[in-house]
């Protein structure tokens, strides 16, 4: 097979030499790809801006962790759950008010300077604790880092911070920046942003809008003997049907986040020489959440709430939607969360006949026409399955007598409507688990978020007893206690549902078989892939 195959003759007619001058690939094969080390990658968004201090996404990690590496990485089998990466070790204070890192010696940023605390110093006051949309929650208290070497950095905090929530969010929220490129910049604009410069095992070599991103290798990798390839490419392929084609051309290598729709992977699973593989995202559950409105009157009475939960047929979203690659969600804390999960909640199983007698309980009887009363639904965009649920939900909620308007937007109206002007009744959110609760989860339910702040309590919940319950888990350093605390949480959240959890799911990777090394870790995805491999 050609190469003009191999990245798509669409993208050779785009341009007529398609990678770097240095790089001769016309003639290519698919075989030929494997023995020189090029791996070729699905990618179904062109983030705007690709620097994972300031953007914690799964998009933007998606290309950028091979380049910037954080202080450590989830880990199968590591201490706590983590690998270490640009640091070596870290230990917290008992009071909770410093916590120490030793760094990795002898690495070097991609432009040869030398990577020393300086750098994470600079990161976490400068763009983890000002900028960042995770870091502002984890940092919120850092007050100083002293660096008392070049490979020491102690983070020194004006109030008790949790080293459980630090240790839980190093993966996600300490990715380093160097300090010599960002210091006296306007860091939301500087243009390493896009052209990233760091110390991982890829150096970004190149962006070509529409079309694709290159990483190559990083010869001074402080991992003797990785990465183990020469080169990945990130070919840009917004359709998800067009990964799967893709993949069986044997124009790429592999699709990750589920690029391949879930409804051909019983086929693709079939072809010779595809695998499909569910691991590699355990710390990355996506959550689906009915988000509510309590301005609404309706809303804001809590038998009106139960009855939602009760309409919902969690079994049939799970095996019809998510064609059994989800499980159903008790609460905010998915299963696959062992430290923090707790099945002691309240629970609603649907049942329409209960449903229905709680809506009549609550004084909102059947008009004419069977309707008790009408709401606005805003299913997310991002994902076929959201949408998907909007959908089934609207027929649910008229089996009980609710009429919903379905209003599919964009991203960013929807973001609009929802999480600016309030604009909704009912909206469907998929929220990501992030290995704490502090992390992304109590914000959902949480009273006070400014208007404007994404996936976050815009629904207008209060409740200060769960907000105090919150506040106090915080600040608490001892680590059963605050387990003990965020077990209350969940019991508290399914009791008052602020919101109601139906589901939980991790991605789909589906890849060709010589690709070797997928799903090492539970972030793999997102994580370096400087063990990835490819065989001939």
């Amino acid at each position: 097979m050609s190469f003009s195959s191999s990245l798509s003759r669409r993208l050779l007619l785009k341009s007529t030499i398609l990678l770097a001058a240095s790089t001769t690939l016309a003639g290519r094969g698919f075989a030929q790809e494997a023995a020189s080390g090029r791996l070729i990658v699905a990618a179904d968004s062109e983030p705007k801006n690709l620097n994972p201090a300031i953007v914690a996404s799964n998009g933007v990690f998606f290309i950028s962790s091979k380049v910037i590496e954080p202080l450590a990485e989830a880990s199968f089998d590591g201490k706590d759950g983590l690998a270490p990466r640009l640091a070596v070790e870290w230990q917290g204070s008992e009071d909770g008010l410093s916590a120490t890192f030793k760094l990795r010696e002898g690495v070097t940023w991609h432009d040869g300077k030398p990577f020393t605390s300086a750098d994470v110093a600079f990161s976490a006051l400068s763009v983890w604790k000002t900028l960042q949309n995770l870091g502002r929650l984890v940092f919120a208290h850092l007050e100083t880092v002293d660096t008392p070497d070049a490979h020491t950095a102690v983070f020194r905090f004006s109030k008790p911070t949790p080293f459980q929530l630090i240790r839980n969010a190093l993966p996600v929220v300490t990715s380093v920046l160097p300090k010599h490129v960002y210091e006296g910049t306007d860091i939301a604009t500087n243009p390493a942003n896009n052209k990233l410069v760091g110390t991982g095992p890829f150096v970004f070599a190149e962006y070509k809008p529409g079309e694709y991103y290159r990483l190559t290798r990083n010869e001074k990798y402080w991992n003797a003997g990785q990465p183990k390839l020469q080169e990945i490419i990130y070919r840009i392929l917004p359709d998800r049907a067009g990964a799967g084609a893709a993949l069986e051309a044997e124009e790429i290598h592999l699709a990750a986040f589920s690029a391949v729709p879930l409804a051909d992977l019983s086929r693709i699973s079939k072809v010779p020489g595809i695998m499909v593989i569910a691991d590699g995202y355990e710390a990355l559950t996506y959550q689906l959440v009915v988000e509510i409105n309590h301005r609404r009157k309706e809303l804001a009475d809590l038998k009106v709430r139960q009855a939602i939960a009760h309409a919902i047929d969690k079994k049939f979203v799970v095996d019809t939607i998510f064609l059994g690659y989800a499980t159903a969600s008790s609460g905010p804390v998915p299963k696959n969360a062992p430290e923090f999960y707790t099945d002691e909640v309240e629970t609603y199983d649907f049942d329409v006949a209960k449903a229905n007698a709680l809506l009549d309980e609550a004084g909102y009887k059947r008009g004419e026409g069977g309707n008790r009363f009408s709401l606005k639904l805003l299913p997310a965009p991002y994902f076929n399955e959201t949408k998907q649920f909007g959908a089934y939900l609207r027929q649910a909620l008229a089996e009980v007598g609710i009429d919903a308007e379905l209003v599919n937007n964009d991203s960013a109206a929807h973001q609009k409507a929802v999480y600016t002007d309030h604009a909704f009744d009912l909206a469907i959110a998929p929220p990501v688990f992030r290995g704490d609760p502090a992390i992304s989860t109590t914000i959902l339910v949480k009273s006070g978020t400014p208007a404007g702040v994404g996936f976050s309590n815009q629904g207008g919940y209060e409740n200060k007893n769960l907000d105090a319950l919150i506040d106090k888990a915080a600040e608490t350093v001892n680590t059963e206690t605050r387990t003990e605390l965020y077990k209350e949480f969940q019991k508290k959240v399914t009791e008052d549902l602020p919101l109601i959890n139906v589901a939980e799911w991790g991605f789909i990777t589906v890849a060709r078989d010589t690709v070797q090394n997928v799903a090492s870790n539970p972030r793999w995805a997102v994580s370096n892939w400087a063990d990835a491999e490819l065989v001939s």
